[in-house]
């Protein structure tokens, strides 16, 4: 029996548009990129500096995702979620990609919408 280390229940959606997050949201926010989404987490990007998260912190996140209609239009669909950091991982140098879950799901699932 071949496994694979796949643990998703869910397909993501993939996309590339400006997400901005802190542990407070009433200090300065920073700017990371969308990498994914999920309707229980996100992945993203941001700059390894002093205001990258860490495994564990707690965060919240202001971000949009295209919501797809049947006739192949969509809208934009704006979201704040709190969550914890569940991985960090290099890029390169200068950036990271972070993994968040979120403590309240999306109300839909952003990569099994018609259409994709």
């Amino acid at each position: 029996m071949h496994t694979t280390g796949e643990r998703r229940v869910e397909r993501r959606l993939s996309y590339n548009w400006p997400v901005w997050f802190a542990e407070n949201f009433e200090g300065e926010l920073s700017q990371g990129q969308m990498t994914d989404v999920s309707s229980r987490g996100a992945a993203f990007t941001c700059y390894a500096d002093e205001r990258c998260p860490h495994p564990g912190q707690h965060v919240t996140a202001r971000f949009s995702i295209p919501r797809y209609g049947p006739d192949e239009s969509f809208d934009v669909v704006d979201f704040i979620r709190s969550g914890h950091i569940c991985r960090v991982e290099g890029v390169n140098s200068a950036l990271r990609r972070i993994a968040m879950q979120f403590h309240e799901p999306l109300p839909f699932c952003p990569g099994e919408q018609p259409g994709l």
